[in-house]
């Protein structure tokens, strides 16, 4: 692979899927959507990781699109198809995000389609804004989550910052192995979380993880546990960037 043309081309991912200040763009499926990109070979038979990131009013920009780039950028490292979208629980064509940001959402809720949900935080420490807490007081968005288990770890929840608390609001982290961002630990602890001290907390469908930038840390194991270690290795190295902090796991404790 070259790696120029690698780099050329996630660069020109992130730029299509976001325009600052308020002027929307396409975010749609990462593996159809970049142009001059070139295909690495994928083992036929192997069935696609399909990703939603999930989008709401006042999300928070590097909660979604850090584990957006991830995951799209992991294509280039696997011989599995990687299909990366941006859903909404609302009939919306686009969002605006918590410092203005408008994306497209051509996407349609869907969590029957997904291998994995990650939710992003964004506006918890504004309660009167848009964002988690107007989320939590419509309730739309929780009972959506809510419903979208299905049996046998078929479905990966995951989510990061305070979007781990749209998660409580649906009753997913109860008496259940998570974390979330510092500031909203002892909400998530009264609401019956149990708090773990570490990045990442995997828990097998539920797979939670701290504040903000931890969204590259949430993706990043995420790949390492979906695709395998070569591909978390080849997207550090093409990040420029190494995964930090503890993973805890089920019956392990630390990853």
């Amino acid at each position: 692979m070259n790696r120029r043309t690698l780099l050329r081309t996630t660069t020109a991912l992130g730029a299509a899927s976001l325009t600052a200040g308020g002027a929307a763009a396409h975010a749609g499926t990462a593996t159809a959507a970049t142009p001059g990109r070139k295909e690495p070979h994928k083992e036929p038979g192997r069935r696609t990781l399909r990703v939603h990131v999930v989008m709401f009013e006042g999300v928070e920009e590097l909660d979604f699109t850090a584990p957006y780039e991830v995951f799209s950028a992991s294509d280039y490292f696997t011989d599995r198809e990687v299909d990366v979208r941006y859903v909404s629980v609302d009939d919306v064509r686009t969002v605006t995000a918590a410092y203005g940001t408008t994306v497209r959402v051509d996407h349609r809720w869907a969590p029957e389609e997904a291998d994995v949900l990650v939710v992003p935080g964004g506006g918890y420490a504004r309660p009167a804004d848009p964002g988690v807490h107007a989320e939590i007081r419509r309730g739309t968005l929780p009972r959506a989550l809510a419903a979208a288990s299905r049996p046998g770890g078929a479905l990966t929840v995951s989510a990061l910052c305070t979007g781990v608390m749209l998660l409580s609001a649906a009753g997913l982290t109860r008496g259940r192995p998570c974390t979330t961002h510092h500031r909203a630990g002892a909400d998530l602890e009264q609401q019956g979380g149990v708090l773990k001290n570490a990045r990442v907390v995997d828990d097998g469908d539920l797979v939670t993880a701290g504040g903000v930038t931890s969204g590259l840390d949430l993706a990043l194991w995420l790949v390492r546990r979906e695709l395998g270690p070569d591909a978390a290795i080849g997207l550090e190295e093409m990040l420029e960037y190494e995964a930090r902090g503890t993973v805890w796991t089920a019956g392990k404790g630390r990853g």
